[in-house]
């Protein structure tokens, strides 16, 4: 599971959600890579799965790039619990991925290989993605 070492507060603020991606946007390391095409909060438990799957998928062979890293804390009271009495206590960390972020990249692998590994990674998530190729720059 991914989580930061350490960090400067134990608890953060909800934040604003939405907005399109204008870092991380475009495929870097691989050939192929997964694409949001909504906000919203990934797991580090989700990437984990997402990882799994398409190792499986690849059976040894290829690479795998993870794009986002779950950095934010979230909180969650007991259950059962009245109103008031502070923030609850960190439940576990998730990465905030906004809309066109690549998730994942893929290489070194043939594009049908690809496009069903990152196809079942994309059932893991709680967001709609997309596959993308790699843009092949000189085009005038």
């Amino acid at each position: 599971m991914l989580i930061p070492k350490r960090t400067k507060y134990r608890k953060q603020f909800r934040g604003k959600i939405g907005g399109i991606a204008t870092k991380g946007n475009t495929v870097a390391f691989g050939e192929f890579g997964l694409a949001a095409k909504e906000f919203g909060w990934i797991t580090s438990r989700q990437i984990e799965a997402c990882r799994i799957a398409i190792n499986r998928t690849f059976k040894r062979e290829g690479k795998i790039w993870i794009r986002i890293f779950p950095d934010k804390p979230y909180t969650k009271r007991p259950e059962g619990t009245r109103m008031g009495k502070g923030k609850g206590n960190t439940e576990g960390w998730v990465a905030v991925v906004k809309t066109g972020k690549i998730l994942f990249e893929v290489g070194g692998v043939k594009e049908e290989t690809a496009k069903e590994a990152l196809r079942k990674a994309g059932h893991k998530l709680p967001i709609k993605v997309k596959f993308v190729r790699k843009e092949v720059g000189g085009e005038n």
